[in-house]
């Protein structure tokens, strides 16, 4: 699904002096900073939870799709939103990429093992 947007505004603002634009762009940093701090604390949640169920040995279909994809699309949209928005490229925006690829990966392992434990050959 792709958004789209209609009406988008574009503002130009200068301040009174060589310092506001250093106040600016540390106080908008530090939004970003914020944001991307929620998001690494998101993507660890979202990580505990295919441990949780490689733990558990609850491997089914059902748990993939509404838990694990759903969630990881989730990430991989607010990962970019948050880029998007990141114009002065914050000191924690590798951190984030890093960590999206972490869960992509924790994703990726518990898919694989789902489907692994579905195609089983029946034991006789």
């Amino acid at each position: 699904m792709r958004a789209t947007f209609a009406n988008v505004s574009t503002l130009s603002a200068a301040g009174r002096g060589p310092e506001d634009a250093v106040r600016f762009r540390a106080v908008f940093t530090a939004a970003r900073s914020a944001d991307r701090a929620e998001f690494l604390a998101d993507c660890g949640k979202f990580e505990a939870e295919p441990a949780k169920e490689i733990r558990t040995r609850k491997f089914t279909l059902a748990e993939l799709e509404e838990e694990e994809e759903r969630s990881m699309e989730r990430l991989r949209r607010r990962h970019r939103d948050l880029t998007a928005r990141d114009v002065f490229g914050g000191p924690e925006a590798a951190e984030a990429g890093e960590r999206l690829e972490q869960s992509a990966a924790a994703c990726e392992d518990y898919a694989e093992r789902v489907l692994a434990v579905l195609h089983q050959a029946p034991e006789r």
